[in-house]
């Protein structure tokens, strides 16, 4: 009966195959232990982190409190989520008819007059208000501090994203060009993102000052003195703007340098063929950069739209929220709860809640990315 051996050309695949399985396991346990420190710092400062706060945010847990931490559910999400429209009727006078104001207009009762007939609207605290068709409506939250933090942040990513990735491309194309000195305008562009956010935002702070500031000694030189005095972080209106400029401007380098990459990854050729065929400089842009560029745009609006939404150590800084809560965003709104007011419990439930909303972001953006590759 024959038997394979070593030599006979039978034991060949069976030893190919043992050789590739022995490879492929060296090659897991190396990947594995290569990949360790990593998983282990995910582990411990994202994982661990994140499940300590969804379980403080189900207790009444506080700092330096000598009563006992308790179990409270889900009372913190009621809190921090509750949300309502309340349909306010004008009031009326003995005769049946509206009082009105001086000016005319009718005259509604507070919110804290209708809290007293209906304890159901507890706690709520009024957001906005809109007269529709004789009847105010009311729009109210518990926590109306975290709605308009949400709508803060919603704001400065739509802002921000668009004029920092705008002026990272602007500048990639700038300093792609092969001229002497090219490196050391690199490294001026690029300085800003290795500054401390903290030195950064104080220096701006100087910038933004009413009376003395940079800004608007050089808006007063070239209007000749017509453009008055702005205050950039004192006027309700403006102070989000004045954010979004800084931190464009500190964050613009980083997106930069990828934009660089991205651009010196063009094959030469597309942009010879399109001078070939007439293409003049926007058409080449638009036709061969642009393209070239797509993978990169992706990965940069995605990563700079998460970082946008983590905003926090220029609000610390600059405005610490305000004025009036115009500057205020979630993860200032988290710490203040957890570390000023030590309500860990609450700060807990807030960064939960928005964890929770920057995962639905970001899982909408892979959505719409995915679709648009098909």
């Amino acid at each position: 009966m024959f038997e394979a051996t070593s030599d006979t050309p039978l034991a060949l695949p069976a030893a190919k195959a043992n050789t590739k399985r022995m490879v492929y396991r060296r090659e897991s346990w190396t990947a594995m232990l290569m990949s360790a420190p990593a998983l282990a710092g995910l582990l411990l400062f994202v994982v661990l982190p994140f499940v300590m706060a969804a379980v403080f945010s189900l207790t009444d847990q506080r700092l330096l409190s000598p009563n006992p931490t308790e179990f409270v559910g889900l009372r913190n999400y009621e809190r921090l989520l509750a949300m309502t429209v309340v349909k306010i009727a004008p009031e009326r006078d003995d005769a049946g008819a509206i009082g009105r104001d001086d000016d005319g207009q009718p005259v509604y009762p507070r919110l804290r007059v209708l809290e007293r007939k209906n304890q159901d609207l507890r706690g709520y605290k009024e957001i906005a208000s809109r007269d529709i068709a004789g009847h105010r409506y009311l729009l109210a939250a518990k926590d109306p501090v975290f709605w308009r933090a949400l709508a803060n942040i919603a704001l400065f990513a739509l802002l921000v994203v668009p004029l920092q990735c705008g002026l990272a491309l602007a500048t990639a194309l700038l300093i792609n060009q092969k001229l002497r000195g090219i490196t050391f305008f690199r490294t001026v562009f690029f300085s800003p993102v290795v500054i401390s956010m903290v030195v950064i935002s104080i220096v701006w702070s100087l910038f933004y000052d009413r009376q003395f500031g940079l800004v608007n000694q050089l808006l007063a030189a070239v209007s000749f003195g017509h453009i008055a005095p702005i205050d950039w972080l004192g006027d309700p209106g403006i102070a989000m703007l004045a954010i979004v400029i800084m931190s464009a401007w500190q964050g613009m380098g980083f997106q930069m340098v990828i934009f660089l990459a991205g651009l010196q990854s063009i094959p030469g050729e597309l942009y010879e063929a399109a001078c070939l065929d007439g293409a003049n400089a926007w058409q080449r842009f638009i036709h061969v950069t642009l393209p070239g560029l797509r993978n990169t745009m992706i990965f940069i609006l995605t990563a700079t739209t998460m970082q946008a939404f983590a905003l926090f150590t220029q609000i610390d800084v600059m405005t610490q929220g305000g004025p009036d809560d115009a500057t205020v965003t979630v993860m200032y709104h988290a710490v203040h709860h957890g570390f000023h007011r030590q309500n860990i419990a609450y700060g807990s439930t807030i960064t939960v809640v928005f964890f929770l909303f920057i995962l639905g972001i970001a899982f909408v953006q892979r959505r719409l990315i995915a679709g648009k590759r098909q």
